[in-house]
């Protein structure tokens, strides 16, 4: 007998409204900006020096990233502004990084912005390396380091020292795992950075180009006054012939990218066992209406049902308890054939909320079926009657599941994100495999107006206890 299908939700979107046309143009404005600032990650140190390193017979490192990938590939880029208004540090930290699709395996690919400082490490590439490295341990995804890198920005060598070590750790940790780690070494890897090539299963290193050593000729000379050139200390043919550090000795750029393609196709690379697909379905409505639908003021609400059809397969989904805890909306629904549990915040959490989010996680867990979180929350309800009706343990209960769930999360924020809410819904703190943010979303303890209220409250309070005046200039 045929397991009957998921109900359709109906939906009550106008496209024709005023209000879902006023959030569009909004909506389209901010991801134009985004836009924009993604295509200007893009161009690594900007034409000067990606002439000059196109001008040494070299390939950009979106280059390498695209020749690596199988043609019909896709490349889901992340973290990809980080750094953006950092003082001193450029949009995607000296870093590339995403998922694409190698030889038929997934993985997780990184690349050196050798253009940006010469590929040099600042504290927001360490941030986002051990970041990535994050997703490829838990997701078991092989890795590809592209490595061309002046090391550490010595500057600011303070700030990177202590947290750039993780690296290391983390790709002993992923090979000890089982996962396999390739490096391919196209220019620079000097001083820690040694260490990648160091600790990675398979090593290509490019003749006449790769230089890998702990210390370069100068502090080698001023430490013991040995001199040698580059390709003596730590150059490729070095490291193939005598060190061993190389397991690969390629011609060119284009030979350790093919060299690299073919150790993935000899791994015998497979996914953990995974439940049969069901046909995916398109869903019914235009995902295109998601820029109407969320409103780009977080303060007015929206009904996470319309989200919710524009996204997973056929738009249909089983609701769980739709009449208990109704500020919280949790079912199930298919996304590209797979079985999803959803949660998404329909309004202030509450005591009946907590608690049935905190059951459909268990039932989810039960049954080995991964969560998604949709995110617009102010955070839980406050107030004597609440506080008295159990609020607090409620929401423990609520937090309690999402800590201690061990099914892949992915959480997804679609606008607000304040207070203890951000932590009841698997924020970031709660290790979710991918956080994904729109361009509307706002996070926060809580918001701006309430933050100036408590403070003017807080500050008119201690005036009064002190039998002064309230100082009406000064208040915040």
């Amino acid at each position: 007998m045929t397991a009957q299908p998921y109900p359709v939700i109906a939906t009550r979107i106008d496209p024709r409204a005023e209000e879902f046309r006023a959030n569009a143009d909004a909506n389209g404005a901010a991801i134009d900006k985004l836009t924009a600032a993604l295509q200007e990650a893009t161009r690594g140190g900007g034409d000067k020096y990606n002439a000059r390193h196109k001008a040494a017979g070299k390939l950009l490192p979106r280059e390498r990233i695209e020749q690596v990938l199988d043609r019909d590939s896709y490349f889901l880029e992340l973290c990809a502004l980080a750094g953006k208004d950092v003082p001193g540090h450029t949009p995607g930290a000296g870093l590339l990084g995403g998922i694409g699709r190698v030889s038929g395996v997934e993985c997780l690919i990184t690349a050196s912005e050798s253009t940006v400082k010469g590929g040099a490490i600042s504290e927001m590439t360490a941030w986002k390396s051990g970041r990535l490295s994050d997703i490829a341990e838990h997701n078991r995804l092989p890795s590809i380091s592209m490595i061309e890198s002046a090391g550490a920005d010595l500057p600011n060598q303070s700030k990177i020292f202590v947290p750039g070590g993780r690296g290391f750790r983390d790709l002993t940790r992923r090979s000890a795992a089982k996962v396999p780690t390739i490096c391919l070494v196209f220019g620079s890897s000097t001083a820690g950075g040694a260490y990648v090539p160091g600790m990675s299963d398979y090593v290509v290193m490019v003749k006449q180009q790769a230089q890998v050593y702990l210390a370069g000729p100068p502090l080698v000379k001023m430490a013991t006054g040995e001199e040698n050139n580059h390709e003596e200390l730590g150059g490729a043919e070095m490291h193939a012939r005598i060190s061993g550090v190389s397991d690969y000795l390629a011609r060119d750029e284009h030979d350790a990218i093919r060299l690299g393609r073919e150790i993935v196709a000899h791994l015998g690379w497979k996914k953990a066992a995974q439940p049969a697909p069901r046909v995916v379905e398109p869903p019914r409505y235009d995902p295109g209406e998601l820029l109407g639908i969320a409103s780009p003021d977080v303060k007015v609400p929206f009904d996470q049902r319309e989200v919710i059809a524009r996204i997973v397969d056929g738009s249909r989904f089983s609701e769980f308890k739709p009449l208990y805890g109704t500020t919280l909306v949790c079912g199930w629904a298919h996304l590209h054939g797979f079985p999803i549990g959803i949660l998404a915040n329909n309004g202030i959490l509450m005591s009946e909320s907590a608690q049935k989010g905190a059951q459909f996680i268990e039932l989810c867990n039960q049954s080995d079926i991964p969560l998604v979180f949709l995110q617009n929350i102010t955070g839980f309800m406050v107030g004597k009657k609440y506080e008295q009706e159990g609020i607090i343990k409620h929401g423990a209960k609520l937090i309690n599941a999402v800590s201690n769930s061990t099914v892949p999360a992915v959480t997804i924020m679609t606008g607000a994100s304040y207070g203890a809410g951000n932590y009841a819904m698997c924020g970031r703190a709660y290790a979710p495999r991918f956080l994904f943010t729109w361009p509307n979303h706002r996070i926060a303890v809580m918001g701006g107006k309430q933050l100036a209220g408590v403070l003017d409250i807080i500050q008119r309070d201690a005036a009064a206890k002190r039998g002064e005046a309230v100082d009406e200039a000064k208040l915040v």
